[in-house]
């Protein structure tokens, strides 16, 4: 790409300077996050990690994750609603894995009493990296698809007149045309709206459920001022002040602090450490409620790994989309091999391959958040511990990605400007809201890309590994 080949190549001086312009672009722009020495402080913001240049990504595949997005909206949504699916699917994992049980569990409460909310809202995010093979061809392959608290709709908004901004500077002016617009912030907050028109009461709130530290507000602050722009009302909470504060009348509408709850949006609840006993009875009350939960229960356990492994296999994908052929081939052409690794002959194989090639495996468990997937040596370690219980049926195995790196600079607070060979992570934003049987929207509202260096297998923006960037088309 001329572009890289040009300023990545620039002398030092040159260099410094446009990283000095670009720090102060994202600051100008709203690229904003809580510095992580007062978590809690607004008065303490610093720029989110960004790349200084946007990197290459194949207009084809780029494409092909985009127009995927509302086939996998679409699935979520009956994986959803199918109760005997979940059920047998994941039989094997809530044995071993207590947070899958623990949500597994609520899951069965709110069937055994009825689902009191025909409204669904999903908001998800489906994660690609671009797989090259031997002979040098490129796929677009899933990593993974984010059911819950799917993060950087806010702020990657803000990365198109970041990049605008640094390659004007640069009098790169035929490349700036090329950066493309993305506004997953209003899609996403399209989504919210469209649901909370539907819940009925103009005096009801969306509310925010949000972590204790919130290093990422003003990510949630962008989709939250969306909402305010269109008069919906928005109240933001912790799980120990629903606790305190919230309740549910007759009808088993959900009030919080005296306010009726529409749509509970959750921005948290996705880690086991995310949750205390309290929590755990407030998950359930906001379950059995009125509310539109985003995700519902079976939303959630629609994004778990155990899910997606099973959808790789043979005749699954067509169970959801009978007589859809075409929806089923732009699916599947997305997944990398997937391994179970449950009890019996298959499991058995399973771990003897990953045994023998942990190099070419990514051992993954039931967990979201980033930083959790094991790579190369360390899945000897843990397979040899657990390989013959039951165990190791908490995990799946998939064929680990070999996407080609590129090269930029990674701007994070308070490190010098160095040049990194990277790899990049593509996200589609998905939307989508049912009321009854009908699919009233569905929609791919943006996408993201995650740059992060070669020297790290796994891991997010809010994990301090990656960083935010913008996708040149090739």
């Amino acid at each position: 790409i001329r572009i890289k080949l040009s300023l990545l190549t620039a002398d030092g001086q040159l260099l410094e300077d446009l990283a000095e312009v670009a720090r102060d672009a994202a600051l100008l722009h709203g690229l904003l996050m809580r510095t992580r020495d007062a978590p809690n402080s607004s008065e303490v913001v610093g720029h989110a990690p960004f790349a200084l240049f946007p990197s290459p990504v194949p207009k084809s595949l780029f494409l092909q994750a985009l127009a995927a997005q509302p086939l996998f909206n679409r699935l979520v949504d009956r994986i959803s609603r199918d109760p005997e699916f979940l059920e047998n699917v994941l039989a094997s994992t809530i044995k071993v894995d207590d947070f899958t049980a623990r949500l597994f569990s609520i899951y069965r409460h709110v069937l055994q009493e009825g689902p009191k909310q025909s409204i669904v809202l999903g908001l998800n995010r489906s994660d690609y990296m671009v797989d090259q093979d031997r002979d040098g061809g490129m796929s677009l392959k899933q990593i993974e698809i984010n059911t819950i608290a799917a993060s950087f709709g806010g702020l990657t908004s803000q990365m198109p007149d970041v990049h605008r901004h640094i390659l004007g500077v640069a009098e790169r002016l035929e490349d700036q045309k090329k950066i493309l617009d993305n506004n997953p912030a209003a899609g996403l907050a399209k989504g919210l709206a469209k649901a909370w028109e539907l819940y009925g009461s103009e005096r009801a709130v969306v509310m925010f459920l949000v972590e204790e530290i919130q290093r990422n507000i003003y990510d949630h602050r962008y989709i939250e001022n969306e909402l305010w722009k269109r008069n919906i009302p928005v109240i933001r909470r912790r799980f120990e002040e629903v606790f305190k504060t919230g309740s549910l009348d007759q009808e088993k509408r959900l009030f919080v602090g005296g306010k009726e709850v529409a749509i509970v949006y959750f921005r948290n609840g996705y880690m086991p450490q995310n949750y205390t006993e309290q929590s755990w009875e407030v998950r359930l009350m906001m379950e059995r409620s009125l509310a539109i939960k985003c995700p519902d229960i079976g939303t959630h356990l629609a994004g778990t790994k155990k899910v997606q492994q099973e959808l790789a296999r043979p005749g699954v994908l067509e169970s959801f989309f009978p007589n859809e052929p075409d929806a089923v081939d732009q699916i599947r052409a997305t997944f990398a091999g997937q391994y179970t690794l449950d009890m019996g002959e298959e499991g058995d194989r399973t771990v003897a391959m990953a045994l023998a090639e942990p190099d070419v495996f990514v051992l993954k468990p039931q967990r979201e958040g980033g930083g959790n997937n094991i790579y190369g040596s360390e899945i000897c370690q843990v397979l040899e511990a657990v390989k013959g219980g039951s165990e190791r049926t908490a995990y799946i195995l998939m064929d680990k990605i070999r996407p080609r790196p590129s090269h930029n600079y990674l701007l994070r607070p308070g490190e010098p400007l160095r040049l990194n060979a990277c790899l990049s992570e593509l996200g589609a934003f998905g939307a989508y809201v049912r009321h009854g049987k009908d699919m009233v929207m569905n929609e791919c509202v943006g996408h993201l890309l995650r740059t992060k260096s070669v020297e790290y297998s796994d891991g997010g923006v809010a994990a301090g590994v990656a960083v935010l960037d913008n996708p040149l088309l090739v």
